[in-house]
């Protein structure tokens, strides 16, 4: 009798089951996300950068591969309209970049879009962002090391005759490819500048920033010397068609403005300079694209950027006469891309930082060391990226990257969307104008771009997330902060 008593008093004590719906849409308040930075479970980061570093991460994750690669690509689309081509894709990039502002100056933490998605529209949704961030940033950063590699290479036969063997540039499956040493490097060279602090990382980001900015520049400088009214006509040779497809292409040369967004909580003043850092970028990058594509396009006819594989640093040799200005070119060209390396892998440790202190992957993500860096949580995953950029044909997975970041952006409209209507009256330093069309056009915007995908890219994404949802199911939900909270609430105080 007396077993049969304290059974139904333990049945009584027990919290009750929370149903599945009510667990995948819990949300963390702003003022709890806001509260939690700098309370990590092992330890803080420290909050040691201003606005000019910020500003420099943002651009130092902007501006890389894009402009020194795809200006060959857009070209045959769009003729000398490129141009147009360039500010529609900036454009387009600023409804995110305006939401980003807005919600980084609000919640000023680690996990970028994927914090943002947690306070707005539930556990499930914020995982899934933070599973699609997972795949950007780290296929991203080997897709760029894979890049420096070339670049490197380029770089050597420039100065010396000589290049690198096949069997050590490529991976397997490449024509002769055995590892890629260059881009196993590059990785390994950015974590270890990660693993001594932010404050050196960003003064070595914030240096790498002014180099590569300074080699555009020169680009402008000597092209434009060699600009013909002529190489403009036709300015738009093959319709506004054509500019379209070149804008869809190029709007993936201003992904990596939300870089910034992940440095919340090394932030002096992240609710006044993370808004300002994003919009400062954005301004930036695109005045500097739309100047080397002006210079590009006047200096050569545009016509020869689809006979040829015609490169910035070619141009620079042909309007000189010289081929010293192309090592130099070269040369920025490494270091710009390294400075992308190390921003990204920098963006994706933070948001692995914030998905451990919240419980959805292991805590060994947000242990901190005594100079306030994720030092498990930086090895671990450039050793697993330093492996992806070596030995792993990126092919399909590297083009899920770009539907992972489109997905990420229009969750971040959507958040400020239900911000302004469930939290209006919650601070804020900087405002999307023209809400609620902006970010509405903002998920417009992406959901376009996404659907242009071909659907061998839609397939590999669909497998990503197939895993991240098995992964939620079986260990995430059952870990999540929130839930261990619920369980150990008393029944009365729970829904």
């Amino acid at each position: 009798m007396q077993l049969v008593e304290d059974t139904a008093q333990k049945q009584a004590a027990a919290p009750a089951p929370t149903g599945i719906g009510t667990r995948i849409k819990r949300c963390k308040p702003v003022e709890r996300l806001v509260d939690e930075t700098g309370q990590g479970q092992g330890g803080s980061l420290r909050r040691s950068m201003g606005l000019a570093q910020l500003t420099m991460i943002s651009i130092g994750a902007t501006l890389g591969t894009g402009i020194f690669v795809v200006l060959g690509e857009a070209v045959p689309v769009a003729g000398p309209a490129v141009i147009l081509a360039f500010v529609i894709a900036g454009i387009t990039a600023l409804f995110s970049a305006l939401a980003y502002a807005e919600l980084a100056g609000m919640i000023p933490a680690s996990g970028s879009a994927y914090s943002y998605s947690y306070a707005t529209m539930g556990e499930l949704v914020a995982w899934v962002c933070g599973w699609c961030l997972m795949l950007t940033y780290g296929v991203s950063v080997a897709a760029v090391a894979v890049g420096w590699g070339e670049y490197i290479n380029q770089l050597l036969f420039l100065v010396t005759g000589i290049s690198l063997p096949e069997g050590l540039t490529q991976p397997p499956g490449a024509e002769g490819g055995i590892i890629n040493i260059p881009a196993a490097v590059v990785v390994v060279l950015a974590m270890a500048a990660l693993l001594v602090g932010i404050r050196e990382s960003a003064w070595l980001n914030s240096v790498m920033v002014v180099i590569k900015l300074g080699v555009l520049v020169m680009f402008v400088a000597i092209a434009i010397t060699a600009v013909q009214d002529g190489n403009f006509a036709p300015f738009m040779p093959l319709g506004m068609a054509g500019v379209s497809a070149a804008g869809a292409t190029l709007f993936f040369s201003y992904i990596g403005f939300d870089a910034a967004s992940t440095a919340g909580e090394e932030a002096k003043n992240p609710q006044r300079d993370l808004p300002r850092a994003i919009m400062l970028s954005m301004i930036i990058v695109t005045a500097l694209y739309c100047l080397v594509a002006f210079a590009a396009v006047g200096a050569v006819p545009w016509g020869i950027f689809g006979e040829t594989e015609a490169t910035l640093a070619q141009i620079l040799t042909e309007v000189t006469g010289t081929p010293i200005w192309s090592v130099v070119f070269a040369a920025g060209a490494v270091i710009a891309i390294a400075s992308v390396v190390l921003v990204v892998l920098y963006g994706q440790t933070r948001i692995l930082f914030a998905m451990s202190r919240d419980g959805l992957i292991p805590k060994i993500f947000s242990k901190v060391d005594a100079n306030g860096t994720p030092r498990w949580n930086t090895i671990i995953i450039t050793a697993f990226i330093a492996v992806l950029a070596a030995l792993v044909p990126l092919g399909h997975l590297a083009d899920a990257t770009s539907i992972g970041t489109l997905f990420a952006f229009a969750l971040v409209n959507v958040a400020v969307l239900v911000l302004r209507r469930n939290r209006p009256e919650l601070p804020r330093n900087f405002r999307v104008p023209f809400a609620p069309l902006t970010p509405v056009l903002g998920v417009l915007s992406c959901a376009y771009l996404m659907l242009s995908m071909g659907v061998a890219t839609w397939v590999t994404f669909g497998l990503w997330l197939a895993a991240g949802l098995v992964i939620y199911f079986g260990y995430s939900m059952r870990n999540s902060r929130l839930e261990a909270e619920a369980t150990a609430a008393p029944a009365e105080q729970r829904p």
